[in-house]
């Protein structure tokens, strides 16, 4: 199952890690997750437009991103601008988004995967990224529910292949509809491990993966990868809680983070003078803790 990286992809791969050898990545790519963010009705989050967002998006990049080793950004509001700016920091990585807001559905109301129209690993290069990061959706459980979005990871994977570009492959879960609550809580550990497993048969040479929810299933998550790194996700939970799921994916074979809302989420704001305080003296203690953990495990090893 062992995925050898090419030089190429290796290279990528050290840039977006920090001096530790293990991924630190602020994701702010999201772009509807982010306007429930910065406002509670709907009404308000449309009127955010995407010249908003590349706003707090910058903000977010040189406030805080800046002192992590790299930072996910979509090519839709965040990128060029930043690059073109001179925005984003020359020792910070950049990956580029692929997936674009929400999703679809079939007619049995599984999700289908969107992809922002355009960005090819061949545009992610010119758009100055050090790679790129692909999300879908998968129920393991269900194989009829997958095949739209396998075959999108498979496309995706032979793109970037021949374009000799790392590539970070996410995988997210979801609930049915008509399944309980506690049904899917008991399921969610075996359905991350076995979209691992999906996605490494499918080629994927880094993984970005929610936490699976008990120690036992990050140790076979890398007992499955082998020598392929997994970051973990923060799927917007709050810092302490996120704090700890690092330090038990760590302790069971994680090669890093790459997190989002459960940095920034309570730290941005459409006032800049908000937004850089809480950034700067929030969000940057966070990521500071977090690094603290991920040398910590680096020491370690």
């Amino acid at each position: 199952m062992t995925r050898m990286m090419t030089t190429s992809e290796l290279r990528g791969y050290q840039q977006i890690c920090g001096d530790n050898g293990l991924m630190m990545v602020v994701a702010c790519d999201q772009r509807g997750g982010m306007r429930k963010v910065l406002a509670d009705t709907p009404d308000a989050q449309a009127a955010i437009d995407e010249a908003a967002l590349g706003v707090v998006k910058s903000g977010i990049v040189r406030h805080l991103a800046n002192k992590a080793s790299c930072v996910l950004l979509d090519a839709v509001c965040a990128v060029p601008a930043v690059v073109d700016q001179g925005i984003l920091a020359r020792d910070t990585g950049l990956l580029i988004g692929l997936d674009a807001s929400g999703w679809d559905t079939d007619r049995n109301s599984y999700r289908i995967s969107k992809l922002v129209p355009g960005v090819t690993a061949r545009r992610v290069r010119e758009l100055g990224g050090t790679g790129a990061k692909l999300m879908v959706y998968l129920r393991p459980d269900r194989p009829e529910a997958n095949e739209v979005n396998i075959g999108i990871i498979r496309d995706c994977i032979a793109d970037f292949a021949a374009e000799d570009l790392l590539l970070v492959v996410e995988i997210l879960t979801y609930q049915l509809e008509g399944e309980s609550d506690e049904a899917y809580r008991e399921a969610f550990p075996g359905l991350i491990v076995e979209s691992a497993r999906i996605s490494l048969e499918l080629g994927s040479k880094v993984l970005k993966l929610p936490y699976p929810g008990t120690a036992e299933a990050c140790a076979r998550i890398t007992a499955l990868c082998r020598d392929v790194p997994w970051a973990v996700l923060s799927a917007g939970v709050d810092h302490e809680t996120f704090i700890g799921q690092v330090e038990t994916a760590m302790q069971n074979g994680a090669s890093g983070v790459i997190a989002g809302r459960a940095l920034w989420k309570d730290c941005i704001s459409l006032d800049p003078k908000i937004h850089e305080d809480r950034l700067e003296n929030i969000a940057s203690d966070r990521l500071k803790q977090i690094q603290d953990v991920l040398n910590r495990h680096a020491d370690k090893g």
